[in-house]
């Protein structure tokens, strides 16, 4: 599952104040691209569920596995058989005792004198049979391949999970990779008037040469980061892109709803039984129980009703004295027969290898149990993690106000003192700095509370209640 992976995401999001702002932006422009209409995240995630191969591969292992079920559920059907042949062959016939071969056809009747003739031989006939009952056979073998088709069904379902989930992520990284480009950019501007100011005091010897210097590194730096972010930014856009099964260029994201107000508390309170890997899990230990139930039935008898009807024609007259009648005779039947008959079979010595293979079977329905268990407490934990994580972003939306009011004032009272000579250029850097991580927190601290509702919904299996609260956000 990419579960892990976007886990770690939210976690790096939600320590971001203590990480350097080096984060995604994009400097290409709107006349650059090929805007057709907003894409808002529900959009984005329908895009990805309705485009991208994977799920249309799932989608059709999933069908190829329904249709097994009607396979198996034919085996009900009585079967009929249906012959015709017609030959032209001579009837020549050795006196001789032949070893069992299948190669040359024996015949039963007494020899007779060789000739060169040949005639015609026709032979038709159907063949019924059925199997009234079975001992449950029959219906093991539908419940193998409901089970598999289950599995499959979730599987497509899991599929399907991950790929939207992806998208949601790749949305988000977006997003918070443009806010922080604008914060960035912002930065950059503060330094370049900054440097300037320093520049016009160091011509004017109202400050040391080495103060220009120390400017111009740290604008350089800003640059820096700045170019940094935009590079990101193209990684994130194509990332989305692809999920999306369009090109870059034509992507223009609405973050209106991801980047406003969020709510204080949400009624996700699903539970990992519903979750698709746990629902693939348990469709796969069910269809190891029905696969010892259907070796536990094998050993049974089998019982079989037959009934045919035939025609036979031949060319050749068989009593009193042979004679071949020439012309067309022996293309239509002449002689025709009926048959009924019941069948018992029983696998006396297949007791020897079915003990085996239940022994085998129930090894694999352990395991099968196991891995459910396995699933359902690593789920579990996952969700558990998710829903702190939600808990931390939200701690975090709520400190970053605080954080920005303060690295302002800050930042203003920095400016102030290094005018009036009580300050180095290195303070009011440092004190920059601050700002645009203020900045940089408080423009994504929203975005991951929205990030990590999505988790929770993602662990619990259905993206459908994140997606309605965030229509329904005001």
């Amino acid at each position: 599952m990419k579960t892990a992976v976007r886990r770690t995401q939210i976690a790096l999001a939600l320590s971001i104040v203590s990480l350097p702002l080096a984060v995604s932006a994009q400097d290409a422009t709107p006349s650059q691209q090929t805007i057709h209409e907003p894409l808002t995240l529900q959009a984005a995630v329908q895009q990805a569920a309705d485009r991208y191969p994977a799920i249309r591969a799932a989608e059709a292992q999933k069908e190829a596995a329904r249709n097994a079920i009607g396979v198996a559920q034919a085996a009900y059907l009585p079967r009929a058989d249906m012959l015709w042949q017609l030959n032209r062959a001579t009837t020549n016939k050795a006196n001789l005792t032949p070893l069992g071969q299948g190669i040359v056809p024996i015949p039963t009747e007494p020899a007779r004198a060789t000739t060169d003739q040949s005639q015609w031989n026709t032979l038709t006939g159907v063949l019924f049979s059925w199997q009234p009952f079975d001992f449950g056979v029959r219906h093991a073998q539908v419940g193998v391949a409901r089970f598999g088709y289950e599995s499959a069904r979730h599987a497509a379902d899991l599929t399907k999970l991950d790929v939207e989930s992806a998208a949601a992520g790749a949305f988000f990284d977006l997003v918070a990779a443009r806010q922080l480009d604008k914060v960035q950019q912002a930065n950059v501007q503060r330094m370049e008037a900054f440097s300037r100011s320093i520049h016009v005091l160091v011509d004017n010897t109202l400050r040391p040469g080495a103060d220009a210097s120390q400017a111009d590194a740290q604008l350089a730096q800003a640059r820096t980061l700045l170019i940094q972010a935009q590079t990101q930014e193209k990684v994130r856009l194509e990332t989305l892109a692809n999920l999306l099964q369009i090109s870059s260029d034509q992507i223009q994201i609405d973050d209106a709803a991801v980047m406003g107000d969020v709510p204080a508390s949400s009624d996700q309170s699903g539970s990992v039984e519903a979750n698709p890997l746990v629902e693939q899990q348990t469709a796969i230990r069910d269809q190891a129980k029905e696969q010892l139930h259907l070796l536990n039935r094998s050993w049974v008898p089998s019982f079989s009703l037959y009934g045919s009807v035939s025609g036979l024609g031949a060319g050749l007259t068989s009593a009193p004295v042979p004679v071949f009648q020439g012309g067309t005779a022996g293309l239509a039947p002449q002689t025709y027969n009926w048959l009924a008959a019941a069948q018992v079979t029983f696998p006396a010595f297949q007791i020897f290898t079915l003990h085996p293979q239940q022994k085998a079977q129930q090894a694999q329905l352990s395991a099968a149990e196991a891995n459910r268990t396995r699933v359902m407490s690593d789920v579990s934990a996952q969700l558990k993690e998710a829903r702190a994580l939600l808990a931390g972003a939200r701690a975090v939306a709520q400190n970053t106000p605080v954080e920005l009011d303060a690295a302002r004032q800050s930042e203003r009272q920095q400016q102030a003192r290094y005018q009036a000579g009580l300050a180095t250029v290195i303070e009011v850097s440092a004190a920059e700095s601050a700002l645009a991580q203020a900045e940089g927190d408080d423009a994504v601290a929203r975005l991951n509370v929205w990030r990590g509702l999505a988790g929770v919904a993602e662990e619990e299996g259905d993206l459908n209640p994140f997606l309605q609260l965030l229509q329904r956000k005001p």
